[in-house]
């Protein structure tokens, strides 16, 4: 029985503006092709594991979010966890007692492939708590309905002289971030294992325009992001189902986790195969990058043929 841990590493600036990141552990390996990536809907199949459930250790997971108003999330192994870049994404897990969409939100350490770590609440949604682990189906959900438009929250520790930033309510996993400061062009992101993504040399004072990508080729550019570190920024703007939208107004609100409080029993599962959603021709699985994650939680076909 063991909460899961928050491996949060504090950004301070050095002397002379420069960013010390030291015990960063990023992934840099976006979806790389020669054009936009498919925006064919997935035709994924349902996989089969395990679901266990656990208490939070903290305010937040290791994907850096506030905790959902509906308390359904879940944490994946470190396959599925693919070093943060399924943060956001959402599954639809099927137990014995019902069904329950939830948010991938932390990671699972001791999780195998296929073992689900889901919150206590989405856990008594699908099974009896009482048995503690139960055998599921799940399946990685394809532009689903999110809480809100998309947030942008700057991290502590940011500047002009280094951007972090988490991305909030973008529905599918992301392949890319990029971020334009006063007058510049855009520079590409780095994501993290605990789901900022950064710019190590910065990106300028602000306001900030953020163009965000996710797998299916859906892409947006969110105007008027201020450097207000600790701040959700709340903005108009949505990513879903092919849409391209630009927003021009943000609104700032204090971030206030909700705490929680609970403990995992694990167990080993073995991990299922289904059909994946499309990928760029010249995409590679790679383990802890986002095309990894995909094929990991939807399954194992080739990718489809873009041309």
């Amino acid at each position: 029985m063991s909460a899961h841990r928050r491996p949060f590493p504090t950004r301070w600036l050095a002397a002379g503006g420069a960013a010390v990141l030291a015990g960063v552990i990023g992934v840099a390996l976006l979806l790389q092709s020669g054009g936009p990536a498919c925006a064919v809907p997935p035709s994924t199949t349902t996989k089969t594991g395990k679901a266990t459930f656990y208490d939070l250790a903290g305010t937040s997971g290791n994907c850096s979010f506030e905790v959902p108003a509906d308390d359904l999330y879940v944490a994946l192994g470190p396959d599925q966890y693919a070093d943060g870049a399924s943060c956001g994404a959402y599954l639809d897990v099927t137990g014995p007692k019902g069904k329950v969409r939830v948010k991938v939100f932390d990671s699972c350490p001791e999780c195998d492939a296929g073992h689900l770590d889901l919150s206590r609440t989405a856990f008594k949604k699908i099974g009896a708590e009482v048995a503690g682990i139960i055998s599921i189906k799940y399946k990685l959900v394809t532009n689903p309905s999110v809480p809100g438009p998309i947030s942008v929250r700057i991290k502590e520790g940011a500047s002009q002289y280094w951007f972090a930033a988490r991305i909030d309510n973008h529905a599918n996993l992301l392949s890319s971030v990029k971020v334009a400061g006063p007058g510049g062009s855009f520079k590409t992101a780095h994501r993290t294992d605990f789901n900022y993504w950064l710019i190590d040399s910065g990106a300028g004072s602000g306001p900030y325009k953020i163009k965000i990508t996710d797998v299916y080729g859906n892409t947006t550019t969110v105007p008027g992001i201020q450097m207000k570190p600790g701040v959700v920024q709340k903005t108009s703007v949505s990513l879903s189902g092919g849409s391209s939208t630009v927003a021009e107004k943000t609104t700032a609100a204090k971030s206030s986790p909700t705490p929680a409080a609970k403990k995992s029993p694990s167990a080993a599962v073995s991990p299922s195969v289904s059909s994946v959603a499309p990928l760029p021709e010249s995409a590679a699985a790679v383990p802890g990058t986002t095309e990894g994650a995909l094929l990991n939680l939807a399954g194992d076909a080739q990718p489809a043929n873009c041309g």
